[in-house]
């Protein structure tokens, strides 16, 4: 299937063999665990990934199918599904650290990853150094004899600053350091980080890869084998398993991913214009933008430019909450990725655990509203949104 585009693969995701036969749908094992008549069998099963499927919280056929499914989409060789994003996020992050490692992050990551850095570096004395996340001389110059690791994401949280992956990467590989780099907003479908030198990618599975809102989850894919054997072991142990159910969900969604996002970037692009040209207006954040820092560089590494974005109005974080008060088709709700459209207001939400000098690091404003667009009528959405303004 590796010689396919994602658009096919998405549709045609790997099966079981079933004595010469396969079922056109992914089966859901709704099962805690599975029975056994040979104990070497049931012993070996315990013991690795890719050993019987044992207990559920090791390994499920049903999250097994997920995982490959990701890992095949993403051009890596294996991947851990977890119960929620900052499960794989915090698997990955818990997993590879250690008192006294230096990170280097980016500047601009999602809220809940920077709530999580700062508890390591209270608590386990984790140094952290933060870099623009296309300035590859800047992470060279950071690197310490203690670094471990480096944390991008490809489009960031909330204002959508484009990650350079192929000269962050490079940098980190040249270092011997492990780049994470988290590909939620892009999805596999706009970008592959593996294909770019990063070594491990994360998503909220919750977001594009379901996309209908129904579902938590997480997945962590890996260029190498050995590293997601470690990986693996330590999310089983510290039980940030995926459920199976919401396995199923998201294998569901990711059949219907490259139409999706085909339309969120359509639409993103039509609203990002026409907000852009508002005189209510101050700035939209959105690569697709000439506007925008990453402009360059989107055009380079991704063949779509998202489908969030986000804008500050000419009245601050007053004249925000006054917008998103008065959306009527557009839901003042978390999350992004599903087919309706959200609005949120950054600051006292997904980045609420900052302050105000971490938010001025990220370019976040008190009042920048981030839109998570559907795939709803870009006409009946601008409606909304211009009656919003007025």
């Amino acid at each position: 299937m590796t010689d396919l585009r994602p658009e096919t693969r998405t549709v045609h995701l790997p099966q079981p063999p079933l004595n010469g036969s396969r079922p056109i749908a992914t089966p859901l094992y709704q099962t805690s665990g599975f029975v056994f008549e040979d104990p070497a069998v049931f012993a070996d099963g315990m013991k690795r990934p890719d050993g019987a499927f044992v207990y559920g919280r090791l390994s499920n056929p049903t999250v097994r199918a997920l995982e490959e499914a990701v890992a095949d989409l993403e051009s890596g060789v294996a991947a851990v599904a977890t119960a929620s994003g900052m499960g794989a996020i915090n698997s990955v992050l818990l997993a590879l650290l250690r008192p006294g490692d230096h990170l280097i992050s980016q500047n601009a990551i999602y809220g809940g990853t920077a709530s999580v850095i700062n508890d390591l570096v209270e608590r386990f004395g984790i140094e952290v150094t933060y870099v623009p996340e296309d300035d590859p001389q800047a992470l060279r110059e950071a690197i310490r004899p203690s670094t471990k690791l480096v944390y991008l994401e490809t489009i960031a949280n909330p204002v959508t600053q484009v990650a350079d992956l192929p000269g962050m990467c490079g940098v980190a590989r040249e270092a011997g350091l492990i780049s994470v780099v988290d590909n939620t907003f892009a999805s596999p479908i706009l970008c592959r980080p593996l294909e770019h030198g990063a070594d491990v990618v994360v998503h909220s599975t919750t977001k594009y890869l379901s996309g209908h809102a129904d579902v938590l989850g997480g997945v962590a894919v890996f260029a190498d084998d050995e590293l997601y054997r470690k990986i693996w072991k330590f999310s089983t142990n510290l039980g940030a398993t995926a459920d199976p159910f919401a396995s199923w969900l998201t294998l569901r969604g990711i059949q219907t991913l490259p139409l999706r996002m085909e339309r969120h970037c359509a639409n993103a692009h039509e609203l990002a214009l026409r907000l852009d040209a508002h005189p209510a207006v101050s700035v939209v954040h959105w690569p697709g933008l000439p506007s925008h820092r990453s402009y360059a560089l989107a055009g380079k590494l991704l063949p779509g430019f998202g489908g969030v974005f986000s804008f500050d109005l000419v009245g601050g974080r007053e004249a925000g909450e006054k917008f998103m008060s008065s959306v009527r088709l557009a839901l003042l709700a978390p999350s992004l990725g599903g087919v309706e459209t959200l609005v949120m207001q950054p600051s006292t939400t997904s980045h609420k655990s900052l302050n105000a000098e971490e938010l001025a690091r990220h370019g976040i404003e008190e009042g920048t509203v981030r839109v998570a667009v559907g795939i709803e009528h870009v006409e009946d959405l601008w409606a909304d949104f211009a009656r919003a303004l007025s």
